[in-house]
């Protein structure tokens, strides 16, 4: 893990920085997404390099109960494969768990399933899926 980053829940991130860390690996942001997002949120984790920038973040979405998902996890391109995301992932893991949530889901594309089941420590579980917009 590097030294440099720090890593905080739930600290105060702007929906300019997500659409600048969005946009750095190749996403589709909009504008306004993290103030209409942040409500619904249990919680997030940033990653953030000593001069305060931000490379890293995922969001803990909730039902209010039992049950997290992982959303949204990103790390800067130039920053990517130095653990970062995996301490993300734990760090929304452990806020889960203390927030007495039961279980934790997360949803990806194929490319990722060794991060998430690898590194992370996912389990594969039947699931159902229904896609409501065309690609």
């Amino acid at each position: 893990m590097p030294d440099d980053i720090s890593y905080r829940w739930r600290a105060p991130v702007t929906d300019a920085e997500l659409f600048d860390l969005t946009t750095s690996h190749g996403g589709r942001p909009q504008r306004g997404w993290w103030d209409r997002i942040r409500p619904h949120s249990l919680g997030w984790v940033s990653a953030r390099l000593p001069d305060g920038a931000l490379v890293g973040f995922v969001n803990l979405a909730w039902d209010g109960d039992a049950h997290a998902f992982v959303l949204d996890t990103k790390v800067r391109p130039d920053h990517q494969r130095r653990g970062i995301a995996t301490q993300l992932v734990a760090r929304a893991t452990d806020a889960a768990r203390e927030a007495g949530c039961e279980w934790l889901h997360v949803d990806f594309e194929e490319h990722l399933r060794a991060f998430y089941f690898d590194a992370c420590g996912f389990r594969s579980t039947d699931a159902g899926l229904i896609a409501l917009r065309s690609a």
